[in-house]
């Protein structure tokens, strides 16, 4: 089953392209087809629709419906990278 994986910034360029391939290959190594949408926060809601999860390397304080919302830094920053895999993870195949 493919899986809908919003990976959004402030500009949708930099830490965004960052976190979307650390997924992209997380995903890959565990065999989930993914659907993967790169974005501005701010177009978050207009690419909502059948998303499994959103990752934001911005700050974003708010909930979208029932999709749920992983922060994405340690993908640019290197720490908390293996708890947030297990999370995107478990949020992915569960």
């Amino acid at each position: 089953m493919k899986r809908k994986v919003i990976v959004a910034c402030g500009g949708a360029v930099a830490t965004s392209t960052m976190a979307a391939e650390e997924i992209k290959e997380l995903c890959d190594a565990n065999h989930i087809e993914l659907d993967l949408v790169q974005c501005r926060v701010t177009e978050i809601e207009t690419y909502m629709d059948g998303a499994d999860l959103i990752c934001t390397t911005a700050r974003v304080d708010r909930a979208f419906s029932n999709i749920p919302v992983v922060h994405g830094m340690p993908f640019v920053s290197g720490v908390g990278i293996e708890a947030l895999q297990q999370k995107i993870l478990s949020i992915l195949m569960g």
